[in-house]
């Protein structure tokens, strides 16, 4: 039998328990027919349509069912399973693929959904055509609880938004769809009850109760469960804005337009507080109906509650000793208001400080020691500690993370690690640019949440990710056709070739970055050349694969053909820039400022890329002079290759909030390049090779990076 180990070629993310993969393949083509036995209900009939749909979509093939007399999939389910997805439900299915029809086995409908959406991936063009392998799954995942926590409340995310990332987290096996609604920039659900929460602190864009139940059908339909969060008491300027009596200082209130950690806390000395609660509590869970609840309680600022005698004399009398103390005493009383409505609370992980009821999650967001010591006092925890999709980390790094790596744990301790989820914080997100900062490399989380403990390969993950990303087009995702679009908004009009070499060959920067370069808030457009570029290039890991391929001839033309183009496109770069402003006011030039509102307009957006353009052309003329030297097979000179290396370390720097990722490739070429000249510069006198300039070994030691190459 084939381990999974086998399987790394084939598109397949998460990766599959076992993979047998045999001789042969099943055609696809007009008369694949997809048929079911057992139990089924309108869950899975629903699924099976989608699939098809997809199946017609992705191939380009019109699927006639009608007059084929033979299933060419049958999916067998055994059982109803639950009507609402379940944590800890059968999740598992066995997938068989022969040349003459294919059958999927699961206990339940939402195993039947994960073994379709590995189907789905499998298919992909043969020689005669589109087809699967012959091939034998056995899968099951190794956590209970993967999710992706999305946040709607600091940029304003449609129901189409939120749907179509339901349908890539179903085809990656994603299961938890975490929604956080409240924050201090919005108030994002319809409140019958407190009507005012909407009305004034959403600026209108809110879901309707409807809606809500639409999202969750949606997400039920594909085995997702939806968990609402309302964060407090902290984080809740905008619930203020309409109702200010909560607040632990008197108003006005306005809803935040920019990012941060802000002063406005709920008052919890009040009963009036409770109350309110208790109200909007009810009406959400009656809302929702997943059993848990997300009451936030993370970065309360304690500066309200300092400043309030009322308030410090509450906590003297009930002897609370500091902020710590207080809010506990505030979780402690949204807790029972939770378990009243029939809820179990979560929480991020500063509730643990309450000592809440056995039943809590905690979700740790500050580190692998914090899920560490909730499961320690008896919690069950969900990590999300190394999974902010908003840092815009390579997908190497999460994918490094696991939610077992905290320490060491014990048995009983480990069993209490639900899994984990990842998180978008929206403060540099906008519904035309989410789907490139979550996929896709959610998939590669995805895949630690399901896949076993020691499916840790990252050349693997990045070749099998890369495939799953074409795929989830066919799912709606926009995360590849919104870098074009964006790209030919910039250019306004005429060729975007010199702005796509640009963005291929550089990487966004994350929310560390970004952070301090300007003032963004709310109201500010992310249109520019950073929201376009996507936070990982795959051209940029394509040219470091060449450079290790080097003895290959198709290698060395590519990096050439590639290095010649970055030389080139910043005299593209400088014709869009230079042309008429949309006022009429002339052309801009360096010196103008790109950064006020008041010049907003493609043209600007574009002049503030001419450094960057300027850069990447000196990063390829190094590079195109490194290859000359390595193809001629002459030393570089030692001097020239410290000066180069120098020279990458200034270009890395961000330019307009974003870094040259095609200064990696160059390195790894430079450092090719300094060990040819090493040989060369060696000579045998006797039997013992003599190195000439032992200066040259102890300056290349600090100023070059340890290549991973060996010379052919």
């Amino acid at each position: 039998m084939v381990g999974a180990a086998y399987a790394a070629p084939l598109p397949l993310m998460p990766l599959p328990r076992v993979v047998t993969v045999s001789a042969g393949a099943l055609p696809i083509d007009s008369t694949f027919r997809v048929t079911s036995s057992g139990y089924t209900d309108f869950r899975l009939d629903a699924a099976i349509k989608r699939f098809s749909a997809r199946v017609a979509q992705q191939t380009g093939i019109p699927l006639v069912t009608s007059g084929v007399k033979r299933a060419t999939l049958l999916v067998e389910c055994r059982e109803r399973g639950n009507d609402y997805p379940a944590l800890g439900e059968d999740e598992s299915y066995q997938l068989d693929v022969a040349a003459t029809g294919a059958r999927l086995q699961a206990q339940t409908v939402t195993g039947v959904l994960r073994g379709l959406a590995t189907f789905a991936q499998l298919i992909g063009p043969g020689p005669e055509g589109f087809e699967v392998p012959s091939i034998h799954i056995e899968d099951r995942p190794r956590f209970p609880w993967r999710g992706l926590m999305l946040d709607v409340s600091r940029h304003w995310m449609p129901i189409a938004v939120v749907e179509r990332n339901l349908d890539a987290m179903a085809a990656v096996k994603l299961n938890v769809f975490h929604w956080h609604l409240s924050d201090d920039q919005g108030f994002r659900v319809e409140s019958k009850r407190y009507p005012k929460l909407q009305q004034s602190g959403s600026n209108g864009n809110f879901y309707t109760q409807a809606e809500v139940r639409q999202v969750i059908a949606y997400a039920r339909e594909r085995s997702i469960r939806v968990i609402p969060e309302f964060d407090m008491p902290g984080h809740t300027t905008s619930w203020f804005v309409g109702y200010p009596e909560l607040a632990s200082a008197p108003g006005p209130y306005a809803i935040e337009r920019k990012w941060g950690i802000f002063e406005p806390v709920m008052d919890p000395t009040r009963e009036e507080t409770y109350a309110f609660l208790d109200g909007l509590i009810g009406e959400m869970a009656a809302l929702f109906p997943d059993p848990y609840f997300h009451i936030g309680g993370d970065e309360v600022e304690e500066t309200q509650w300092k400043q309030s005698p009322s308030i410090q004399a509450f906590a003297r009398e009930h002897n609370l000793s500091d902020n710590q103390d207080l809010q506990a005493y505030f979780t402690r009383r949204v807790e029972k208001l939770v378990k009243k409505h029939g809820k179990i609370m979560i929480g991020w992980d500063e509730v643990l400080a309450a000592r809440p009821g056995s039943d809590t999650v905690i979700q740790s967001w500050r580190g692998q020691a914090s899920l560490a010591d909730a499961v320690a006092k008896g919690y069950r925890s969900v990590l999300s500690y190394g999974y902010y999709l908003d840092h815009l980390d390579p997908a190497r790094v999460p994918y490094a993370n696991d939610p077992m790596d905290g320490g060491k744990l014990t048995s009983e301790q480990t069993g209490r690690v639900l899994g984990g989820e990842a998180c978008l914080w929206s403060e540099y997100v906008s519904p035309e640019t989410v789907d490139s900062r979550i996929w896709p490399r959610l998939a590669a989380i995805a895949e630690r949440f399901w896949s076993a403990h020691d499916v840790t390969d990252v050349d693997s993950m990045y070749t099998r990710m890369e495939a799953v990303s074409h795929s989830l087009e066919w799912t709606g995702l926009q995360h590849r056709s919104n870098y074009a679009l964006m790209l030919d908004r910039l250019a306004g009009g005429r060729s975007s070739r010199p702005l796509r070499v640009l963005a291929d060959a550089s990487e966004a920067l994350g929310i560390a970055g970004r952070r301090d370069a300007r003032q963004y808030s709310s109201l500010v457009p992310l249109n520019r050349f950073v929201d376009a570029v996507r936070p990982e290039s795959e051209l940029v890991r394509k040219l470091e694969r060449d450079v290790a391929n080097l003895a290959s001839d198709a290698s060395v033309a590519e990096l050439r053909a590639t290095f010649t183009e970055w030389a080139e496109a910043e005299a593209g770069v400088k014709v869009l820039a230079d042309a008429p402003l949309p006022n009429g006011r002339g052309s801009v030039t360096n010196g103008d400022s790109v950064l006020s509102r008041d010049r907003e307009g493609a043209v600007v957006f574009v002049a503030e890329l001419l450094p960057l353009a300027h850069d990447l052309a000196m990063v390829g003329n190094i590079g195109l002079r490194a290859l000359d030297y390595i193809e001629r097979r002459e030393p570089a000179p030692a001097g020239w290759l410290a000066e180069q290396n120098q020279e990458l370390d200034r270009l890395e720097q961000p330019v307009a909030e974003v870094r040259l990722a095609g200064v990696r490739p160059v390195r790894l070429l430079l450092a090719r390049a300094n060990l040819q000249s090493l040989a060369k510069s060696s000579v045998r006198c006797g039997n013992e090779p003599i190195c000439n300039s032992r200066r040259t070994v102890r300056n290349w030691t600090l100023t070059a990076p340890r290549p991973n190459i060996t010379l052919e």
